[in-house]
This record gives structure tokens, sequence and C-alpha cells, in this order.
């Protein structure tokens, strides 16, 4: 049982560590392609790439999950609207045409959120 946890552990680390890799490769190959040229700022190697790589993951993304934990607004707002009576939508409908614009609803209305 050890034995099988070690390994899948391996497994896991050795596939990040390839992710990783491949990921500030390419972040370093389009960085020598296109910033040194457009920019004039120098060529960076593999490992600024990996820097560069998770800096802007710290600064822009985070860590944390894929899209499903970033997505979750939608499955609570879905719940929301379909616990709405269709007065409750009407009303939230005139009140985000006032704050956004002109929001028309159409026959997918119930289906869109």
């Amino acid at each position: 049982m050890r034995g099988k946890r070690f390994a899948r552990v391996l497994r896991f680390v050795a596939f990040a560590a390839m992710a990783a890799a491949g990921a500030s490769a390419v972040v370093m190959t389009l960085w020598n392609w296109v910033m040194p040229v457009t920019f004039g700022l120098p060529v960076i190697t593999f490992w600024r790439a990996l820097g560069l790589l998770a800096l802007s993951r710290l600064l822009l993304g985070g860590f944390h999950g894929g899209m499903g934990r970033r997505m979750h607004w939608r499955h609570r707002m879905r719940e929301q609207w379909d616990q709405m009576t269709p007065d409750q939508r009407a009303r939230f409908m005139e009140g985000m045409r006032h704050r956004c614009g002109r929001v028309e609803p159409d026959a997918t209305q119930s289906h869109a959120l």
C-alpha cells in the first residue's frame, strides 16, 4: 500500500515537473521570438522564463484549481434564477437594464444563466 502511494506521488511530481518545463520552454520561445524584436528587450533563459511563469501565476491567476472553481458563480446564479418567480425575474431584468444598458430577454432567457 505504501509503495503504491509513493509511486503515485512520484508520478505526480514527475508530471508536474514536465508540465512546468514545457510551459517554461513555451514562454521562453515566445518571449525570445516576440519581445526582443518588438520592444528591444533582452533574450531570456529557461530559468528566467520559469520565474516569469511563476510570477505571472502569482500576480494574475494564483495557484488555485481549474476553471470549475472560478466558474462556480454560474452555478450559484443559476440556482438563484431557478428559485425566482416570473415577477422577480422581470424586476431583476429591469434592474439590469437600468444598470447595464439595454438587456433584451429572449425565449431562452430561463436557460441563459
